[in-house]
């Protein structure tokens, strides 16, 4: 068992601008602090990777570990909706969808979330106020 284990934990391409506004927004709707997050491209992302057996290691994809399983693709960012509480929650109601054919939407969006909004140079640097929230190395 790690140290990660009793949190919900979202993994993200620290260098896309894409994702890192997906997860200020989830902050910004997370009202519990329920979310955790760290990069892929973090030591956090290898040991969890290594802890829960995921193996192959895709940038392109959202992981979300929770209650000792892993979500991957749209069915990571279906929970995280349900995890985020009030309307959010009904978005959860997707999951009836078969899952391959969310996520042919899902990797849509994600092979063109560079075009989108760029890309940083290096993992974003969390403001003082939302560190806590983010997994350390």
């Amino acid at each position: 068992m790690t140290k990660y284990e009793a949190q919900a934990v979202i993994l993200f391409d620290g260098v896309c601008n894409f994702c890192n506004g997906a997860v200020q927004w989830i902050i910004s709707r997370d009202s519990n602090a329920y979310f955790h997050f760290a990069s892929l491209q973090s030591k956090v992302a290898d040991t969890l990777f290594t802890t829960y057996g995921i193996k192959e290691k895709r940038l392109d994809s959202i992981v979300l570990i929770e209650e000792g399983r892993y979500y991957t693709e749209s069915s990571a960012v279906l929970r995280i909706c349900k995890g985020l509480g009030g309307w959010w929650r009904l978005l959860y109601g997707f999951i009836v969808i078969p899952r391959p054919i969310r996520d042919v939407v899902y990797r849509w969006v994600a092979k063109n979330r560079y075009r989108f909004r760029g890309k940083k140079e290096q993992c974003m640097i969390p403001s003082p106020d939302i560190r806590k929230r983010f997994l350390d190395d």
